[in-house]
């Protein structure tokens, strides 16, 4: 794309508005046939889920944080172009000015809006639910909304989390009936950030921002749920179910006393990081399969977050959300709205992350009353719950780069333990 026109989307809009890098949101990019090479030996190849319009050839890197490519026609009316994709094409739009057509009905799979022209080059806005081709086509609205209000209005809150799973993963069922197993997963988590945006001062923030330029939260990098160890295998059918792959898997063991399971789901891109309590002599076993014991004499950090507050699947929803942005800037920019950050926990050149000082959740008494019962608290601590609250969540600052798709096994060591609540005054203190 013209200079001009990525020089006016970078600095303008995206990086001094929202604290974003402008590579973070790129979609795909559309280049000559000639330069199939030279992507190839960079690690892509033909990607089998990149139908398209023309017969084009997709590609895509599997291994790599990087913009999907299409080698364009030679005939094109753009034969260079550079697509981004925010979360709502209409709200992109609508924020800049921009009246051309949007190509794809509303709810529909895939959705187009060519923002800048210049020469031959083009620049374009893409919307996509639950597909990873470039094709639009039509979408069951009835169906589509219905499947989002079940999940919007479920029950959360249970006496018993046995009953609240089995009610959950029923509703689950029926949303993917209405819509299928990937738009299903669209509209999940979808309503799981917002569910989780609403308690955390930091995300209505940053998401103000965003929307003020139309993008919302499509620069996410991945979502975090915390499980009891009597859940988790629960919480891995719930993904099975709407089509997750595990990817890797963690065992700090003995000292950190954690284990996460990452899963990703190909077609809609989301990616979760899993956290349970682990213990020592469980390293060996596939934890996402194999049922864990329930908690009994000792909680770890993730147990006791999930006994302060509940399992992210049910009541308390998502420990944190974390999302791509020039890592340095945001936090300036979000010390100016009077948000502080967290210590970095990465800081490595090809991947840096903090959080956000925690948000303080109350906590219900009854969940305080069953843990000291059970002697996993003291006394002091479950008074000082009961009058202070305990940390519930964050959003995360993240810097890729070089096309690093994974994580630092010893930082996400540190993440547990900072987020521990019996040392939220610590962690307070240090930031």
């Amino acid at each position: 794309v013209a200079k001009t026109s990525v020089e006016k989307v970078h600095c303008g809009w995206v990086r001094d508005g929202t604290g974003t890098l402008f590579v973070d949101w790129g979609e795909h990019l559309v280049v000559s046939p000639n330069d199939e090479a030279a992507f190839c030996e960079a690690g892509f190849t033909e990607d089998p889920l990149g139908e398209n319009q023309g017969g084009l050839k997709a590609l895509w890197h599997p291994e790599a944080m990087s913009p999907r490519v299409l080698l364009g026609a030679k005939a094109a009316k753009h034969p260079s172009a550079l697509a981004i994709r925010p979360e709502f094409v209409a709200e992109f739009a609508a924020v800049h000015g921009i009246t051309d057509e949007i190509e794809g009905e509303v709810y529909s799979r895939f959705r187009k809006l060519l923002a800048f022209e210049e020469n031959d080059a083009a620049f374009y806005a893409i919307e996509r639910r639950g597909y990873r081709g470039y094709i639009s086509q039509p979408t069951d609205v009835k169906k589509f909304l219905a499947a989002r209000e079940i999940w919007q209005t479920r029950r959360r809150r249970w006496d018993r989390d046995v009953k609240g799973y089995a009610y959950s993963l029923e509703r689950l069922q029926d949303v993917i009936d209405l819509v299928g197993p990937d738009l299903a997963c669209h509209l999940v988590f979808e309503e799981e950030r917002a569910f989780w945006q609403k308690r955390n001062r930091a995300a209505i923030e940053q998401k103000r921002r965003q929307d003020s330029l139309g993008l919302g939260w499509a620069n996410h990098d991945h979502h975090t749920f915390r499980s009891s160890r009597k859940h988790f295998v629960d919480l891995m059918k719930a993904w099975e179910m709407l089509g997750f792959q595990r990817r890797e898997r963690y065992y700090a063991g003995s000292q950190a006393g954690w284990g996460a399971q990452i899963v990703e789901q190909p077609i809609e891109g989301i990616t979760i990081f899993n956290d349970v309590d682990l213990f020592s002599d469980e390293t060996e076993i596939d934890f996402s399969r194999e049922p864990l014991s329930p908690e009994e004499k000792k909680l770890r950090t993730v147990g006791l977050w999930v006994g302060l507050h509940g399992e992210s699947f049910l009541d308390a929803g998502m420990h944190h959300l974390e999302c791509r942005f020039d890592y340095e800037l945001l936090r300036a920019q979000l010390a100016a709205a009077h948000i502080k950050t967290m210590a970095p926990v990465s800081d490595c050149p090809f991947l840096k992350q903090a959080f956000t000082q925690g948000e303080r959740w109350a906590v219900r008494p009854e969940r305080i009353t069953r843990l000291r019962t059970r002697d996993l608290l003291t006394d002091e601590q479950a008074e000082k719950f009961a009058k202070e609250g305990a940390i519930g969540s964050h959003l995360e600052n993240l810097q890729r780069k070089g096309g690093f798709k994974g994580f630092n096994q010893k930082s996400v060591s540190v993440i547990i333990e900072l987020t521990d609540p019996r040392k939220q005054d610590a962690v307070h203190k240090s930031a």
